[in-house]
């Protein structure tokens, strides 16, 4: 029995239009950031104009189009679109502050404090092994956990890398040892629930997070009854 690779009689190729909210910051941003790079390793030719692929780049890292339908509509192959994806992730990834630096910014401008809070990047669900290490039981979602420091007036200044979507925020600022480089600047904290019991000095504390609210007394939930 012979393997026929070609594609079947009749068939055509069909595109589709779709409309995506880019900025153009962004676009000049990561288009920069490639004529940059190719600049560097002396790479003369691309299939596509450096904007074109911070386009297509974009529209698969925010808004999850499939490589297969922005292959197909720009005509390449999804193994170059997927290998554009790469290298803008890397060239990005290179452009972020590591930890101590932006915590020396925040005392150099004047700031006592920082933001915690950690959210939930949702996922596709994976096979195999992953596939329990990133679902989150408080989301009830596949997904990947990140940390963000953020100023008092909510402006980003830390991302920290993806940790397995069951992991705790409370484990994950462990792992990155955030109170250890936060005492080392001097700098305190504020966070919600999800971080309380992270800091166990009660003499020196590094973070003010929010309170739990008080259990309930007997008096009022006999009260809370009898209304009922």
């Amino acid at each position: 029995m012979s393997k026929k690779t070609s594609p079947a009689g009749g068939t055509e190729t069909v595109v589709y239009q779709s409309s995506l909210q880019l900025s153009t910051a962004a676009l000049g941003f990561l288009g920069d950031l490639l004529r940059g790079h190719l600049k560097k390793i002396r790479s003369r030719w691309r299939k596509l104009p450096t904007g074109k692929i911070a386009t297509i780049v974009l529209a698969v890292l925010r808004h999850d189009h499939r490589l297969a339908d922005m292959a197909g509509g720009n005509h390449i192959s999804a193994t170059t679109v997927r290998r554009w994806v790469l290298e803008a992730i890397e060239l990005l990834a290179a452009r972020a502050h590591c930890l101590e630096r932006v915590l020396k910014k925040v005392i150099r401008t004047g700031g006592h404090v920082v933001l915690i809070d950690g959210t939930l990047i949702r996922t596709r669900r994976r096979a195999g092994a992953d596939n329990r290490r990133n679902y989150s039981g408080k989301h009830k979602a596949h997904g990947l956990l990140f940390l963000a420091l953020t100023d008092d007036k909510g402006r980003l200044l830390w991302l920290s890398a993806a940790r397995p979507g069951r992991s705790s925020e409370i484990t994950t600022a462990r792992y990155n040892k955030l109170v250890e480089r936060l005492r080392a600047v001097e700098l305190g904290a504020i966070g919600d629930l999800g971080f309380v019991g992270l800091d166990d000095d009660t003499d020196n504390p590094w973070s003010s997070p929010a309170t739990k609210p008080p259990a309930p007394s007997h008096s009022s939930l006999r009260r809370s009854r009898s209304i009922s």
